[in-house]
């Protein structure tokens, strides 16, 4: 990069005259700047400890995910953001699909985060997992009743079933991974199904369906893993007392194993920090940082080998379907028409 010296400088040296020494200038301070749908407290430990091992100070945007992308899309080569790091695969692959994230080759991650938890172009990467499964009142209900997603549109569970709305992008990524595994129709009859037996019209998050069967409203909800583990791990009474009354049943899509979606991140397309920003994801899938998602957040390890929260290993094991998350993303406008149609609120 050239040097340009002040015009005094220039003169001295015109008139024979040593020109003056020029001072040192301190480097920029190295930053990553993330805009994030995720708000745990986790995260934002995870992001001291990064700084405090590289010296790269990191900044957080939060905000919901379509606000994020949309911000993404206006600010476009000018964008100060670094990284789009969101919960649900669905979200990312739309964002790659609007052009909005740029392929990341890192050794690193394709050797720890399994194929099917990232873009199949480095365009994403999983971070962590959850399963969406069923949380069910001990008192009332046999699991082996609920071995599979199917078994909840029986007759028998009529006004039982508490799920949250249509537009919640958990369940749409649910109807999109039946929809890869069966085909629309199937993936139909099993959304009117649920319909037909709602104890409620849908209202509030995974949360709010956990806490409602324990007050007997339904017995059976349709939650994600982390949403259950950080219930039994919580000490507010109302939370307790949910715990008492709930089981957790691992539901599988035919001979594909328990539907997971992740949560995880992408560089963004113009990336002024782009070597940070990579860095930082492979940080995110280091032992130590995976093991902080496991136990802070109670998420599922994308990286093999490191241990569950206590809460998800009294769960049980279970077997994912090996379904490559990028037809979530893919899949989700028929999701959306399919679960529209069978009049899903």
């Amino acid at each position: 990069m050239k040097t340009y010296l002040p015009l005094i400088a220039l003169l001295a040296a015109s008139c024979g005259a040593p020109p003056p020494t020029e001072e040192a200038t301190t480097p920029e301070p190295r930053v990553v700047n993330i805009y994030s749908h995720r708000h745990y407290d986790v995260d934002k430990e995870l992001f001291t400890q990064f700084t405090e091992r590289t010296g790269i100070e990191v900044n957080v945007v939060q905000a919901g995910d379509d606000e994020l992308m949309a911000r993404l899309q206006q600010e476009g080569a000018n964008s100060p953001c670094d990284i789009l790091m969101t919960s649900d695969a669905g979200r990312l692959g739309a964002a790659k699909a609007r052009g909005l994230l740029q392929p990341v080759e890192s050794a690193e991650l394709q050797r720890i985060v399994p194929a099917n938890l990232r873009d199949p172009d480095g365009h994403w990467y999983g971070l962590t997992v959850r399963a969406r499964v069923f949380a069910y009142n001990k008192d009332k209900v046999d699991p082996a009743r609920l071995a599979t997603y199917d078994a909840l549109t029986a007759p028998e569970w009529r006004g039982r079933v508490l799920v949250r709305s249509a537009e919640n992008v958990y369940n749409q990524s649910l109807v999109a991974a039946m929809i890869a595994h069966n085909g629309e129709e199937a993936a139909m009859s099993w959304c009117r199904g649920i319909v037909k037996n709602m104890a409620r019209d849908p209202k509030g998050g995974d949360t709010d369906q956990l806490l409602a069967v324990a007050e007997g409203i339904g017995d059976v909800a349709i939650a994600n893993t982390y949403y259950i583990g950080k219930l039994m791990a919580s000490d507010e009474p109302e939370k307790q007392k949910a715990k008492a009354v709930l089981g957790v049943a691992f539901p599988i899509l035919g001979d594909h194993g328990t539907h997971v979606n992740v949560s995880g991140a992408g560089v963004a397309a113009h990336a002024p920090n782009k070597a940070e920003a990579v860095a930082l994801l492979e940080f995110l899938v280091s032992e130590d940082a995976q093991s902080l998602f496991a136990e802070g957040n109670k998420e599922y390890p994308v990286r093999p080998g490191v241990p569950w929260a206590q809460e998800l290993e009294a769960f049980g094991k279970f077997r994912m379907d090996s379904l490559n998350l990028e037809a979530l993303a893919r899949l989700n406008p028929e999701a959306v028409k399919t679960m529209g149609m069978a009049e899903w609120k």
